[in-house]
């Protein structure tokens, strides 16, 4: 086959990966399978006591691959305000959705995304300084 034709068929062959459509409004309501990942004050990285919850969302996930994940970020106003604050918690979030990645999470199934208070129902149901990882159902 010439390289041509062979990048022809390359280029006409459909698509593997399959785009997920889904969104995480609403997700911060649901309480079944969701873990609280903490952080230290002001912290972007996972330490070591994210490594328990991580793993168990992963374990869960891997097991159920038809499943989505959110991952909200959440973070105080006191750790720099509002909108450090908000870059915080997408950092956070961020951070977390790469670990599930290291762990073998597609990354088509997980969103990422800051939470704030104004847009948080339950801060009884957050974590104040974190992020929340949910299983869809």
């Amino acid at each position: 086959m010439t390289r041509a034709l062979l990048l022809l068929l390359l280029l006409a062959a459909p698509a593997t990966a399959q785009i997920r459509e889904f969104n995480c409004v609403g997700a911060e309501a649901l309480e079944d399978d969701s873990f609280a990942v903490p952080f230290a004050a002001r912290a972007d990285t996972p330490g070591e006591a994210a490594r328990n919850p991580i793993a168990a969302a992963a374990e869960l996930a891997l097991r159920e691959p038809a499943r989505n994940i959110c991952i909200l970020g959440h973070a105080l106003s006191s750790e720099g305000g509002t909108q450090t604050g908000t870059r915080l918690a997408a950092r956070r979030a961020r951070a977390v959705a790469l670990e599930l990645a290291r762990l073998g999470i597609e990354r088509d199934r997980v969103r990422a995304e800051a939470r704030v208070a104004g847009f948080t129902r339950s801060s009884a149901a957050r974590p104040a300084r974190g992020a929340t990882i949910i299983i869809l159902p």
